[in-house]
C-alpha cells in the first residue's frame, strides 16, 4: 500500500490578518497533484482540517469541496481524524454514509479501536481527545494524565492486531521531545499534555498531525506531516509538504514531497533605505510575507505606511536595538478591557494564546474556579 500523509490543513487560518484562502487552495492542489501522480493507494488526513472549533461558512464549503475533490472525484480513500481544533461533532456531519465511498472520517475514541482493515494494512484511527474522555469510554477515574490514558488506548488498539499485515496509527498529538513553533498552542492543558514516544513502538508507522514542522519528531517509524502553508512567522524556515508512506516494504519506506508557496513566509532584516530601494531586487519578491526588523537607530516618520508601499505584505515590523518603530496596531481600550467579565477576558487569553476556544470541560473547570476565588473560597 502507499499512502499520502497530511494534516493540519488550518482552514480558515488567517496570517496576522492576511487571508490565506489562495494559499491553502493552492497547497490543497499540490497535494492532489502529488497523489495521482505518486498513484496513492488513499490519503490520511491527521486532524486539523478547520482552524476554529465554529468555522466560518466559507471554510466549510472550502473543506467539503476539498474532500469531494479527492474522494468523489479522484476516488482516493480517505482516512482523516478530527484534531483540537476542529468540532468534533460538526466534522462528523453526514459520517454515517461517509464509508460508502471509502471516506473514513473519524471524531469520537470509541472509533479508534476498530481499524479499517486494508489487503496488507489496518489503519486505527485515532481522533484528538482529552483525559476525560478516555476516564468516560474505560469507567476509569485513574486515568488523569494523556500519558496514562494514551497507554490504554494503545492496549486496547493492539488487541486488534492482525499479526499478518501492517498497523498504521492516525494520531493528532503532542509527542513528547518534540518541537514547537509560537503558531501552534503551546499551553499543556488537559488533552495537549505530551505522548511518550515509547508507546508508539508497535506501530509500522504512526502518521501525526497538530506540530507544523516535518522535522519537530526526529523518529523512525512516527512523523509529523506538517502543515501545508506556513502559518507564522516562525515557520519561515519550514519545509512545507506531505509524506507518501510505503507499507510493501520493511520498514516502511517514507518519501518527503514538497510544497512549493504562492506567497513565501520570509523574515527580513535591514536598513529603511535600502529596503525602500529595493524594488529592482530580484533576490526579494516582494509580494511575499514578511517580518521586518529594521537595523536604524533614529526615529522614521510614517514607518510603516511607507514600506507598505513597497512590501504590502509585512506581517511584523520590529527594530532590532529593541525600541519602538512607532507601529500601532488597532485593539481594545484599556477601558473597554476593564469593563469585561472576568470569564470573558480569561476565554479572551487563552484563545489568544493558544489559537483556540476553551474546550466545554475547560470552561466548565475554569468557571468553578472563578466563582470559587469570587466567594473567597479555594479551588477543589
Amino acid at each position: 500500500m502507499k499512502l499520502l500523509h497530511t494534516a493540519d490543513w488550518h482552514i480558515g487560518r488567517r496570517l496576522h490578518g492576511f487571508d490565506l484562502t489562495d494559499e491553502q487552495g493552492n497547497a490543497f492542489e499540490q497535494i492532489e497533484a502529488i497523489a495521482k501522480k505518486e498513484q496513492v493507494d488513499g490519503i490520511i488526513i491527521a486532524g486539523d482540517l478547520y482552524d476554529r472549533r465554529l468555522p466560518a461558512e466559507s471554510s466549510v464549503a472550502m473543506v467539503n469541496q476539498m474532500l469531494q475533490r479527492l474522494n468523489l472525484t479522484d476516488h482516493f480513500p480517505v482516512y482523516a481524524i478530527s484534531g483540537n481544533h476542529d468540532s468534533a461533532t460538526r466534522l462528523a456531519t453526514g459520517t454515517p454514509w461517509f464509508k460508502q465511498t471509502d471516506l473514513f472520517l473519524h471524531t469520537a475514541l470509541s472509533q479508534a479501536f476498530k481499524p479499517v482493515e486494508l489487503a496488507d494494512t489496518q489503519i486505527f484511527l485515532c481522533p484528538y481527545f482529552e483525559p476525560f474522555d478516555a476516564q468516560q469510554y474505560f469507567d476509569d477515574d485513574s486515568l488523569q494524565h494523556l500519558d496514562q490514558a494514551f497507554a490504554r488506548v494503545v492496549d486496547e488498539m493492539k488487541k486488534a492486531f492482525d499479526p499478518s499485515k501492517k498497523h498504521l496509527l492516525a494520531a493528532h498529538f503532542f509527542a513528547a521531545g518534540s518541537s514547537t513553533t509560537d503558531s501552534e498552542t503551546n499551553l499543556t492543558v488537559g488533552g495537549l499534555a505530551a505522548v511518550p514516544t515509547d508507546l508508539l513502538a508497535d506501530f509500522d508507522y504512526v502518521a501525526l498531525g497538530h506540530l507544523h514542522g516535518k522535522n519537530a519528531l526526529h523518529m523512525r517509524q512516527a512523523r509529523y506531516s506538517g502543515s501545508p502553508v506556513k502559518f507564522s512567522l516562525s515557520e519561515a524556515a519550514q519545509e512545507k509538504g506531505v509524506w507518501i508512506v510505503d507499507t510493501d516494504q520493511t520498514p516502511v519506506k517514507l518519501t518527503f514531497k514538497t510544497l512549493t508557496p504562492i506567497h513565501d513566509v520570509k523574515l527580513l532584516t535591514d536598513s529603511f533605505d535600502h529596503l525602500i530601494h529595493s524594488t529592482d531586487d530580484p533576490a526579494i519578491d516582494h509580494d511575499d510575507y514578511f517580518g521586518i526588523t529594521l537595523t536604524d537607530t533614529q526615529p522614521i516618520p510614517n514607518v510603516m505606511a511607507r514600506l507598505r508601499e513597497v512590501f504590502p505584505k509585512i506581517v511584523t515590523l520590529s527594530r532590532q536595538d529593541g525600541f519602538s518603530t512607532q507601529v500601532r496596531y488597532q485593539g481594545e481600550s484599556g477601558q473597554q478591557i476593564r469593563q469585561k467579565a472576568p470569564m470573558t477576558l480569561l476565554k479572551d487569553f487563552y484563545e489568544q494564546v493558544a489559537k483556540e476556544p476553551l474546550t466545554p470541560q475547560q470552561e466548565k473547570w475554569a468557571k468553578t474556579t472563578l466563582k470559587q476565588a469570587s466567594e473567597g473560597g479555594q479551588p477543589s
